[in-house]
């Protein structure tokens, strides 16, 4: 007697041969492609040269970046260190660790802590949300003491949280001893750095960045104005923060956006108030000008589905977890392609959010963002049959991939 499974392949053989005169297996998907050759290249100058020590300009959506100059130099920070600060504040309020209206003590230590201050007092009882508006908008030292003793019980602790968090959102060329920015000789970011910072601010915390643009603050009758001179003199302008020590020299990071295209701009060590703004100007002028950030698309869109075998379905829904963004040169939308390398042995069960391939942005000839593509659904293991007919057919379409190899 025959084995079964000789007669289950006898039975299925006709049925394999048409499905291979059906399969085809395009699991490469690629926009259309423009004839380049007719379209005008925009012609970009090369960025502004700033009065600075250091500086970058990068696009807030797609993280591209459009201009720098030693941007992985590490410098002393100043009060830019208060953008962890705020940071770390702003993300146990959004995971209800703590609440606006918590009441925080304030020590002898907050309160004389030097620099510039919120005024607040020994044995006052503050709560979060101003608190956080002084570290953001007046840049308070003594209220950026107060929330890591509150946090974390004192300003070493907390300084040993900001580096842990730091090196998550991959600043790899800082390291925080405080949470004000007072100088210390190994206490130290860059332009880089605070850029990715403030990308992170600007998208994780969204409600909350709305504060960074707030030209006054007042407390204890004390009104104080925003020392970013920006906020006063371009109306896309909406953050982040300011610094200066003597060894920073003026620092500033600004973000401003237009037309759905919002930029972030990092100087450090100018030598004045005045210069820190107009150098920033000058980059996010450059960007505006000569950039466009365009949305290819939208998160959980299906890109493609391709044949998963051994599965309780034959196709995968797969696609991106999140929006994509490419910031290009303007006028020259129409050179971009996307191609999609999906891998070819995709087997059940697959797991939603498993990376099954890669999508490759290009510009022309040049490849200007990748991101994985990822499997929308899950996907559990077929019975019996269907994975035994899947192996067949697979074994069928390898043999015949293999004569004309």
């Amino acid at each position: 007697m025959k084995p079964l499974s000789y007669i289950m392949l006898r039975r299925l053989l006709p049925i394999l041969l048409i499905c291979l005169s059906l399969v085809s297996s395009p699991l490469l998907a690629q926009m259309p492609q423009p004839d380049t050759a007719a379209i005008p290249r925009s012609v970009i100058p090369s960025p502004p040269r700033l009065a600075a020590s250091s500086w970058i300009l990068m696009d807030a959506d797609s993280g591209r970046v459009l201009a720098q100059h030693n941007p992985d130099e590490r410098l002393p920070p100043a009060s830019l260190t208060k953008l962890m600060t705020a940071y770390l504040v702003e993300r146990e309020l959004e995971s209800d660790n703590i609440s606006p209206d918590d009441m925080v003590p304030i020590s002898e230590k907050a309160w004389r802590t030097g620099g510039s201050k919120m005024f607040v007092e020994v044995g006052d009882r503050v709560p979060v949300s101003e608190l956080l508006h002084g570290i953001v908008i007046v840049s308070g030292n003594d209220a950026s003491v107060a929330m890591a003793e509150y946090l974390a019980g004192g300003t070493e602790p907390f300084a040993d949280l900001m580096n842990q968090h730091a090196v998550q959102l991959g600043m790899t060329n800082t390291h925080y001893e405080n949470p004000t920015g007072l100088p210390h000789d190994n206490h130290y970011s860059s332009a880089r750095d605070l850029s990715i910072l403030a990308q992170h601010i600007i998208n994780d915390y969204p409600d909350h960045y709305r504060m960074y643009e707030q030209k006054h603050f007042t407390y204890g009758g004390i009104e104080q104005p925003n020392r970013n001179l920006l906020l006063w003199r371009d109306a896309s302008v909406d953050g982040l923060k300011t610094g200066w020590t003597e060894a920073a020299g003026y620092c500033l990071v600004a973000s401003a956006e237009r037309d759905d295209m919002r930029l972030i701009s990092v100087v450090m060590g100018t030598d004045s108030k005045e210069a820190r703004a107009q150098e920033s100007q000058k980059l996010l002028s450059y960007g505006f000008r000569y950039y466009e950030t365009l949305k290819l698309y939208d998160q959980g869109a299906v890109l493609n589905t391709p044949r998963v075998w051994g599965g309780d379905r034959n196709e995968l829904k797969v696609g991106v977890d999140e929006d994509v963004h490419m910031t290009v040169p303007r006028n020259r939308d129409q050179e971009l392609t996307a191609k999609l390398d999906i891998r070819s042995d995709i087997t059940a069960p697959i797991a939603a959010g498993e990376q099954v391939g890669t999508m490759e942005v290009r510009l022309g000839d040049e490849v200007v963002g990748q991101r994985p593509l990822l499997a929308l659904e899950p996907v559990e293991e077929g019975g019996f049959f269907k994975r035994l007919f899947d192996k067949v057919q697979r074994f069928f379409i390898n043999l015949v991939g293999g004569l004309f190899d």
